[in-house]
């Protein structure tokens, strides 16, 4: 195994890890208000969390010896977010938050 194998396994792992959501899940997700109300967005275009909800779901659903450099890129993008956005936590209940419907478009329910 080359060092290029391992970070990539390393990716993986670390992105299974960050996204506890099926890809069944996010994708229902992702059809509701609460989902498209967060995010970062240009001109009222899709947010970048939300777009990247649907990537997240395509990456779910392909096997590991078909993701290419750009999915294995995105998958570290993923990761790094999740794991930034949960040292953000805001104080009390979070069930209804944008916090946590951000971190949901990234395909993760802290809850």
């Amino acid at each position: 195994m080359t060092k290029q194998d391992g970070d990539r396994d390393q990716s993986i792992k670390d992105f299974k890890e960050a996204v506890n959501m099926t890809a069944g899940k996010l994708e229902k997700w992702l059809e509701s208000g609460e989902s498209k109300s967060v995010g970062q967005s240009k001109n009222g275009s899709e947010s970048v969390g939300h777009a990247s909800g649907r990537r997240i779901v395509e990456l779910l659903r392909t096997k590991k010896g078909d993701l290419d450099d750009d999915d294995i890129a995105h998958m570290r993008k993923v990761s790094g977010y999740v794991h930034r956005h949960l040292k953000q936590r805001p104080e009390g209940d979070v069930t209804d938050t944008p916090w946590r419907y951000s971190l949901m478009n990234w395909g993760h329910d802290p809850l």
